[in-house]
């Protein structure tokens, strides 16, 4: 795959619109996916993920070797700040309204379990809707390295690489974000009964 990814990489600096399709459809969904969680709203975040990929279009000629991944992500990382920024400029939206829109047309957090009953299925939604709700609660720079560590499974130098910021600070990040995390669950109506009492987010 990397092999792939580079001779994709090296044809669209070229000029080869073909190949640099290809990269997207290669990234279109973790993009997404990324943006998703960083802004709770589909619709911003089909914008940003197109903003991320013309970007990424525009500047290609500029990357230099490295990650292909984090230099995207890193773009994505971006637009969603811009919309963010955009938001505090703007009046105050309901988050509840917000997540709900956005719920109806995006898919939950993926943690899967392969050959998990109909009630399994039902209660993983439920968490992974309460942390959703959750990860929202908490500051951009933490809600990121969530994301990227936790839900996109990048490495900590990928994630220094995404973000510009130091190992150190990545790992601060992390910690405090996901311990955040936690008490916003437990303390909040977020989490779902049957969690509260079993140690589900221990950790």
């Amino acid at each position: 795959m990397a092999s792939e990814e580079l001779r994709l990489v090296t044809a669209a600096q070229r000029g080869d619109v073909e190949s640099f399709n290809a990269l997207v459809r290669l990234y279109e969904g973790r993009v997404y996916n990324l943006c998703y969680r960083m802004l709770v709203d589909a619709d911003g975040a089909a914008d940003a993920t197109q903003d991320s990929f013309l970007a990424a279009f525009r500047n290609l000629r500029v990357f230099r070797g490295g990650s292909f991944r984090s230099w995207l992500f890193r773009i994505a990382t971006n637009a969603c700040y811009d919309v963010l920024r955009a938001r505090k400029r703007r009046p105050a939206i309901s988050l509840d309204a917000t997540i709900a829109a956005a719920e109806e047309d995006a898919a939950p957090l993926q943690i899967a379990d392969s050959g998990e009953s109909p009630d399994e299925y039902a209660l993983r939604r439920e968490l992974a809707h309460a942390i959703e709700r959750g990860l929202v609660e908490l500051p951009e720079d933490q809600r990121l390295v969530v994301i990227l560590c936790d839900l996109q499974g990048l490495a900590y130098d990928e994630i220094a690489e995404v973000t510009g910021a130091n190992l150190g600070t990545v790992k601060s990040r992390l910690s405090r974000g996901r311990a955040r995390l936690r008490d916003i669950l437990r303390q909040g109506e977020l989490l779902p009964q049957r969690f509260r009492h079993e140690g589900g987010l221990e950790g």
